[in-house]
């Protein structure tokens, strides 16, 4: 009498080990296209800033002053009523001139000129807020969008040194939050060199080393 045979089921750990490496090759190119949407979305956001400080020094090549500066002393928007700089320079007839806010995902920042004084010297700054009264703390997903403006333009992340800082308190704004009339240092109570999600914002002194 003839025997049948059957192959018992289920997978052999051959099998096992085989699906076990597809799914990790897997879970791996996820996390890597991850990093690459967020590292692209880094580099957006930095040329943004640029734009912005490339059409200021532009503006002041053409003009003899920067924009917001109606005084002509130097200093952006440090009149009783500053003019924004912000809306004289998306109107300043640029070929292709820069937005006033760039989303990031879910994140929408804002783009702020004016000065901050420190000591007793005013310096000429550019401040990036993801609120648009710079009133809310930084999210993680922001934290790492600031940080790549800083270590583009100082060299590395280091939020309390160089000329681009973190702030914990919210500078004094005018022009509808459009620029920045601080006549406090708005860094001078930052404790830590390490950007968190306590920090506000980031103010870059892009004139004027800090």
């Amino acid at each position: 009498m003839t025997k049948k045979h059957f192959r018992q089921a289920g997978f052999t750990l051959v099998e096992l080990a085989i699906v076990l490496v597809i799914i990790g090759v897997i879970i791996g190119a996820v996390l890597k296209g991850q990093d690459l949407i967020a590292n692209a979305r880094s580099k957006k956001l930095v040329n943004w800033e640029k734009q912005w400080e490339v059409a200021q020094w532009t503006y002041l090549d053409r003009k003899g002053k920067f924009a917001g500066d109606t005084n002509n002393n130097g200093v952006i928007a440090d009149e009783t009523t500053p003019t924004s700089p912000i809306t004289t320079l998306t109107g300043a007839n640029f070929l292709n001139p820069p937005v006033a806010t760039q989303s990031m995902g879910s994140t929408t920042f804002s783009m702020r000129m004016g000065y901050d004084t420190v000591g007793t010297t005013d310096k000429n700054v550019i401040v990036i807020c993801p609120s648009d009264a710079c009133g809310t703390v930084l999210s993680a997903d922001e934290l790492v969008y600031l940080e790549a403006i800083d270590t583009a333009i100082d060299g590395s992340a280091d939020a309390g040194q160089g000329n681009v800082r973190a702030f914990n308190t919210a500078p004094t704004l005018g022009c509808s939050n459009e620029c920045v009339d601080d006549g406090t240092d708005i860094v001078e109570l930052l404790t830590t060199a390490d950007w968190s999600t306590s920090n506000r914002g980031l103010v870059y002194y892009f004139d004027r080393p800090y």
